[in-house]
């Protein structure tokens, strides 16, 4: 199966926090998948930790790379530029990413992201959604630390929202 690509100071392992959530279902395609997470509008719809969503520059309704985006999530006003974007395609798998941050840039309280999703369409009618994301900063520390874990909890929210979404 297919990987995140990590962009330098986002490697897993090498960050101050990293989260991973995957499923795999029956009865969808990466296809289908693809318009409820590439259009952010939609993501409040279905995945409650999201909020305020705009892109900027007067694009849209669906992210392409380079996009400039704007969202709420985790308590955090995340501005955010597409670092990845690969809409599904036969025989490969659909990509997006996106860097995010919050706070000033060198300001203790900064906190960096880089959330990445891989939708593949695998054997026997199945998909593949596995979206990653890691994190540096204070806040990225504090998060690691936190019991029970509010990015995995989270983006499995998301995951299952997406899901559902899609199956509509």
């Amino acid at each position: 199966m297919s990987d995140i690509l990590w962009p330098a100071g986002f490697v897993p392992g090498f960050t101050d926090n990293y989260v991973s959530n995957e499923v795999i279902v029956a009865g969808l395609t990466a296809a289908a998948v693809w318009p409820f997470l590439a259009r952010p509008a939609l993501w409040p719809s279905y995945y409650h930790n999201a909020s305020d969503v705009e892109i900027l520059d007067g694009k849209g309704p669906e992210l392409t790379l380079g996009d400039r985006f704007f969202f709420r999530t985790f308590g955090f006003p995340v501005p955010a530029r597409v670092v990845e974007c690969v809409p599904p395609v036969d025989g490969q798998p659909a990509r997006i990413a996106w860097h995010g941050w919050a706070g000033e840039e060198g300001a203790p309280d900064r906190l960096d992201v880089h959330h990445a999703w891989l939708i593949e369409d695998l054997s026997h009618g199945r998909v593949r959604i596995l979206t990653q994301e890691t994190q540096n900063g204070v806040p990225a520390r504090e998060m690691a630390v936190a019991k029970p874990n509010p990015m995995i909890n989270g983006h499995q929210d998301w995951l299952d929202g997406l899901i559902s979404s899609a199956r509509g």
